[in-house]
């Protein structure tokens, strides 16, 4: 074997142990709801109760980086009519400003869903709402990097959502929890764009969450996510966790 022969197999031996060093995208198991779910913010169905939260949230980047300042996780189940989403952030100062429907809600401290229905397709769907339960919703044909435009005009019909504070929302004179929020999307809603096969047991998606944080004094947001993206970038749907529709528990 020649010495170029040798490094240039050298070099793949070291690309695919170093490949296979690095996490690749989480997974989570969304069990079928036990029974019916209130849309109320507070996650008090008992339905939930029996859903496993996400691992804690970490820097877009991934954990190399620093750990977020404040906790943040989610759970999710399904049943004929809905995908359910809850999440908990912990917060001591709870703000929010926006009220118009479609404002860009990141310019408020938020929560994010980044949800992918058909992963053999570019396309995506993206959500985001404030502790005031105003919400943004939009379609993706293709990544931003790839040329895509995002589609304001698309709305989520029959979508339900709910936000609880677990303190003040907009007084910095005290010290507050944080806050809680419940999303139900219904199936039919993403048909306004392309048919999508509403999911059974076995089916998986590509979803991921983000949670926009301000720091005052500081220029730029932090960015919490579920699964890493390992660039300060959500529009890369690779990089998204797995959503595994399963039975019931």
């Amino acid at each position: 074997m020649s010495f170029a022969v040798f490094v240039a197999w050298l070099l793949v031996l070291l690309g695919a142990a170093a490949e296979g060093s690095s996490p690749g995208p989480l997974s989570y198991a969304c069990h079928r709801a036990a029974g019916p779910i209130r849309i109320d913010g507070r996650l008090g169905d008992p339905a939930w109760k029996t859903a496993e939260w996400t691992s804690d949230f970490v820097d877009i980047e991934g954990a190399g980086k620093p750990k977020p300042r404040f906790r943040t996780r989610a759970k999710m189940l399904w049943d004929d009519q809905y995908l359910y989403i809850a999440a908990e952030l912990e917060e001591p100062d709870v703000k929010a400003t926006l009220t118009q429907h479609d404002s860009v809600i990141f310019h408020d401290n938020d929560f994010e869903v980044f949800l992918k229905p058909l992963p053999e397709t570019a396309s995506y769907y993206e959500f985001e709402m404030n502790a005031l339960n105003t919400g943004w919703d939009l379609f993706l044909p293709k990544p931003y990097r790839f040329g895509g435009q995002p589609d304001n005009s698309w709305d989520i019909a029959g979508l339900h959502t709910a936000v609880a504070v677990q303190g003040t929302l907009n007084r910095s004179s005290d010290t507050d929890q944080g806050w809680t929020l419940e999303i139900a999307y219904p199936w039919r809603a993403f048909d306004l764009r392309q048919p999508v096969p509403q999911p059974r047991a076995g089916t998986i998606w590509r979803i991921n969450f983000s949670r926009v944080e301000w720091k005052a004094g500081q220029p730029r947001e932090d960015n919490w996510v579920w699964s890493p993206q390992g660039v300060i970038n959500m529009h890369v749907p690779e990089q998204w966790g797995y959503l595994r529709f399963v039975g019931g528990m």
